[in-house]
């Protein structure tokens, strides 16, 4: 492949699995554990690539919604992953956080994660963040008020202060945001972290995902201008 810019973090939608699986006449949750073993895949293949962060969308705070089975299924699912997946990313140097408000998970599932974490707290390869009961405007409030109670409300926040208490504060600026499933738009993830990301849209189901689609979304990426605000003539002139 050609020279090209890496995203230092890449996010994903990883939307598709129910469809892909009832394409196939399947019950919906062997989708989604077809898209556990291709989220293990994506991540060897962000290390390969180069990137430093990676931060997975694997169920907003919306998805509480769906149909009793298929959380609990979701649920269990998470933590055999964990279990099942934790050694292996630690053998190979990966830090793993969550990103939400997993207090709503049952205790098994919280307990994993809390291990999990412990574990490869102090790697310092790929960083793995996986988004659970995950969503952008809790993201933004939870900060807010982050903030007033450690000010007591006498101050107004400014920008910076609501970052540093951002879920994803101890990472690098989203890059590039990507969304599996043929779906174009962002469903309330990291609506703040976001702003000047550059988006990839593909039809490509979550379980179908693989190496080419990846570097077909970095090309993407390496191919545009980032402007940030300045002019196209400003950025070349660097």
């Amino acid at each position: 492949m050609t020279e090209r810019s890496i995203p230092q973090h890449v996010a994903i939608i990883m939307d598709g699995n129910g469809r892909w699986a009832q394409a196939r006449g399947k019950k919906r949750t062997s989708g989604h554990k077809v898209g556990v073993e291709k989220a293990r895949e994506t991540v060897e293949i962000a290390g390969k690539l180069g990137v430093e962060s990676l931060t997975l969308f694997a169920f907003s705070s919306e998805n509480w919604q769906r149909p009793e089975e298929e959380v609990s299924f979701l649920m269990e699912l998470f933590v055999v992953a964990l279990k099942r997946e934790v050694k292996m990313l630690n053998k190979h140097g990966v830090r793993l956080r969550f990103l939400g408000d997993t207090t709503a998970f049952n205790k098994k599932l919280q307990q994993s994660i809390a291990e999990a974490e412990e574990l490869t707290a102090n790697n310092d390869k790929l960083r793995l963040n996986v988004a659970a009961n995950y969503g952008g405007r809790w993201d933004i409030v939870n900060s807010v008020n982050q903030f007033i109670t450690e000010h007591q409300g006498k101050k107004a926040i400014t920008e910076a202060e609501l970052e540093a208490n951002l879920s994803t504060s101890q990472l690098p600026n989203l890059d590039l945001l990507i969304r599996t499933g043929g779906e174009t738009r962002i469903s309330n993830f990291l609506i703040w972290q976001a702003a000047y990301a550059e988006l990839f849209f593909t039809d490509v189901l979550w379980p179908d995902f693989g190496q080419a689609e990846f570097e077909k979304a970095v090309e993407s990426y390496s191919s545009r201008q980032r402007r940030f605000g300045k002019t196209g003539e400003q950025v070349d002139a660097k």
